[in-house]
């Protein structure tokens, strides 16, 4: 095989590595007498870094590895002609480089048209603000055989993609539907941060092997769902709007709202703007966050803690207060948020709790709180995981004064934060409850 035939189809390799991440595919290495002592991939997304291009990531490699910034000798294979700052980089090291062109040209060529032509075509164009999940990231991942459905045209989501689970739906013509078609339930179920519509896999079987439809979106950030690239993009009234928009899509009905976590602190507010959607209320570990009180210490501790580690592992966090968790099942935790690019939203929801009066989403929350004080006729359900740090037992015995009619909380005492973890027995008590309290 031809030298540089085999150096270069190195650096498509790593032009792949580049794509598959969701940066343009170009690769690079750098080889000296023979050795590969170089190697980069485009990473400004994943990097944070608008110098992160592939050549300078190899030469910063070969540097290192050669214990010399001058890279004497060296070869680079690139898979894109540089740009101006690398060329540049290459002049500096070597005011007598050479260059060669035309290696694989066509195969890097095929590489490039095939990362573009998706975003040409394609009826749900990514936006240049956003990244999409690779299909990828979610293959083999235990106890989650659903077909991904997507939504792109919501007027709120201004062209981002919304991914969400919908089983169980009787498809039968209205003019013909029976007594079961209209007892069906819609257990709307939100997730948290930094989770997705994964953490309801232990709940969705039970409550569609009773007959009910089960809608769990994820938001965006999370998930399948597109991912801003920016932690400032990221605010409350997006996101709530987002959701109210989603229902009126799908126009759901006969709603059971499964709420924990954030899905809480945006769900809780969305009934009083169409109260004739909701029938249920099952809410796990969560908070209405009115800015009239102090955040809970456990809060505040996570808040710190998130800002300390931005890069902190998601299925570790998962695994920690979940030790009947297999490996598997918290690595999928990790599925969305395989490269750094993709973890904007989990920089932005911990300081986006309204924390106090005039935070944003304060004022929503404090008529949301009225409204189930004073307003709220649908039959509600709470459980509780007891071992939760942050919004456990005394923020929850809190929200069930707040919430008309909330009967004494079933309560979790293995359960942690993340209480779906522990879902089936909450999903088969609310499935008993919920037939009775709504038929």
């Amino acid at each position: 095989m031809n030298t540089d035939v085999q150096w270069m189809q190195a650096a498509v390799e790593l032009a792949k590595e580049a794509g598959e991440a969701g940066e343009v595919p170009v690769g690079a290495v750098v080889v000296r007498d023979g050795i590969l002592v170089g190697r980069g991939r485009n990473g400004p997304i994943g990097n944070t870094d608008p110098t992160a291009h592939a050549e300078i990531m190899a030469l910063r490699d070969a540097a290192k590895t050669i214990g010399n910034y001058r890279l004497e000798n060296c070869t680079l294979y690139v898979t894109l002609e540089p740009c101006t700052m690398c060329s540049g980089a290459i002049q500096d090291i070597n005011h007598q480089t050479e260059v060669a062109g035309g290696v694989l040209a066509d195969e890097c060529r095929q590489l490039l048209q095939q990362f573009f032509k998706p975003k040409r075509i394609n009826m749900n164009p990514l936006r240049d603000d956003a990244l999409r999940p690779p299909d990828d990231w979610f293959e083999d991942i235990p106890d989650y055989p659903w077909a991904a459905h997507y939504v792109s045209d919501l007027p709120s989501l201004n062209g981002l993609r919304l991914h969400y689970l919908d089983e169980g739906l009787l498809e039968i013509p209205s003019q013909v539907q029976d007594a079961s078609n209209r007892q069906q339930l819609t257990y709307l179920c939100l997730h948290g941060n930094p989770a997705w519509s994964y953490l309801y896999r232990k709940m969705i079987p039970t409550f569609t092997a009773h007959g009910h439809r089960v809608v769990a979106p994820d938001l965006i950030g999370f998930g399948k769902s597109d991912k801003l690239k920016k932690a400032t993009q990221h605010n409350f009234d997006f996101h709530r709007q987002v959701l109210l928009d989603f229902i009126e899509h799908l126009d759901l009905k006969r709603i059971v709202l499964v709420v924990q976590d954030w899905g809480g602190i945006l769900g809780l507010t969305l009934p009083m703007d169409m109260p004739h959607r909701f029938a249920g209320l099952l809410v796990m570990n969560t908070a209405l966050a009115t800015g009239t009180h102090p955040l809970s210490k456990g809060f505040l501790s996570w808040r710190e803690w998130c800002q300390a580690n931005p890069d902190f592992d998601v299925a570790k966090l998962f695994a920690r207060g979940n030790k009947h968790m297999s490996d598997a099942e918290t690595q999928a935790y990790n599925s969305p948020f395989k490269d750094r690019g993709h973890r904007a939203a989990l920089h932005a929801f911990p300081p986006m709790v309204p924390e106090f009066e005039n935070s944003p989403g304060a004022e929503i929350s404090r008529q949301a709180l009225h409204f189930w004080r004073e307003q709220w006729q649908g039959q509600t359900m709470m459980a509780i995981g007891l071992q939760d740090p942050v919004l456990g037992e005394p923020v929850m015995r809190e929200l069930q004064q707040n919430i008309k009619g909330c009967p004494s909380p079933l309560l979790l005492s293995q359960a942690g934060h993340f209480v779906q973890e522990h879902g089936q027995s909450i999903a088969e008590s609310a499935v008993q409850y919920f037939k009775v309290s709504t038929s």
